[in-house]
């Protein structure tokens, strides 16, 4: 399978209920993808302008400024201590490395790449990119023997699920059995609200304090409101690192340097990320019961951006439904195979939407 055999981008069927969502007298409330809408935080703004004389170009590796900010912060907001230079590194957000990862580790035919039943759909696209066959599990024990990259999710999207360290020790001691890799795709680790703690796949108590086989993957676009700067990163085992260092170099893959300026500025500062985790909670709080009101259930949904509801009905109807109100969600057909009578919604709207959005579904009920 190539480029030219990738399905439909599955966004694109969304399109008709949008269309009469917005035609609702009060607007549509866009609930569906997980675009942040607050402003970008003055300290990352005045750390960009400070960098903007980038005539040279960046290093692929990024500054050793930044490299510091990555292990800095690992060491201070996840619990992962020691990490050094060589085993961190920026990407260009991190759509773009689960997207390429199956191909800079070699994958291909015949090899195996496991992910969550439910599912972020581009660590499906990933594999297929390179021929492998994509597995959906959430039980290592399913796990088959080709298996060479295992994808884990916490907090998930769309469920919101959290992993406990049991649960990641399991996943990395049968990874480690099959001779896999286990990438931890921790996007959302700062918006946990129902759970103690999201810990890291790169946590001690999870890898017995050795990264051997073991990759996170971080995005400042929910913690810092950066998807526009696609600032991300990945660290743990030092030889991953470097392999995937190497071939980023001879695909030209590097973060822009104003960005990455930007980004050690926002790892580095703790206060606007407990800014946005405060928006993101009260959109919540006023978001979920009215949710709940209207007839969904809720499932997980303890961390990160989304509400992952069902009304016990295929999701294309409650699309319909909701479509009606002037609401526009995510349905859960675009998360694999397992969830058709679920959808997705995000915090990601403006506090007046978020608003608009619950007096609708109240009024609904």
């Amino acid at each position: 399978m190539g480029v030219a055999d990738l399905a439909d981008y599955p966004w694109d069927a969304v399109a008709p209920y949008a269309a009469r969502a917005r035609s609702h007298p009060d607007g549509i409330v866009d609930l569906s993808i997980g675009s942040p809408v607050d402003p970008t935080p003055s300290v990352v703004v005045e750390a960009l302008k400070a960098a903007t004389d980038a005539h040279a170009y960046p290093q692929t590796v990024g500054t050793p400024d930044l490299r510091d900010a990555i292990t800095e912060w690992f060491a201070r907001r996840r619990g992962v201590a020691g990490l050094t230079r060589d085993q961190v590194l920026p990407t260009i957000g991190s759509k773009e490395l689960v997207a390429l990862l199956p191909l800079l580790l070699d994958l291909g035919p015949g090899d195996v790449v496991v992910h969550p039943r439910a599912a972020y759909p581009t660590y499906e696209v990933g594999a297929r990119l390179v021929g492998a066959t994509p597995f959906a599990s959430d039980d290592p024990a399913e796990w088959p023997a080709a298996t060479r990259l295992v994808w884990l999710n916490s907090p998930g999207n769309p469920d919101g699920r959290v992993l406990d360290v049991d649960t990641l020790r399991a996943a990395v001691e049968r990874a480690r059995e099959l001779g896999a890799v286990v990438a931890g795709d921790e996007c959302y680790a700062e918006l946990g609200w129902d759970v103690a703690s999201i810990p890291s796949v790169l946590d001690p108590s999870v890898t017995g304090g050795d990264a051997d086989g073991v990759l996170a993957v971080y995005s400042l676009s929910k913690q810092s409101n950066l998807a526009g700067y696609r600032a991300a990163l990945v660290a743990g085992d030092r030889s991953l690192v470097g392999r995937l260092l190497t071939a980023r170099k001879h695909l030209g893959l590097m973060l822009p340097a104003p960005v990455q300026a930007a980004m050690a500025a926002a790892l580095r500062d703790d206060v606007h990320v407990a800014e946005q985790r405060e928006r993101y909670r009260r959109r919540r709080e006023i978001l979920k019961p009215a949710v709940e009101a209207a007839g969904f259930r809720l499932d997980h949904s303890e961390a990160g951006l989304y509400l992952w509801a069902t009304e016990g009905r295929d999701a294309w109807e409650s699309m319909d439904r909701l479509a009606d109100l002037g609401i526009l969600a995510g349905p859960g057909h675009f998360y694999g195979t397992h969830f058709p009578q679920h959808i997705r919604l995000s915090l990601t709207a403006t506090d007046e939407r978020v608003d608009a959005a619950a007096r609708r579904l109240r009024a609904a009920s």
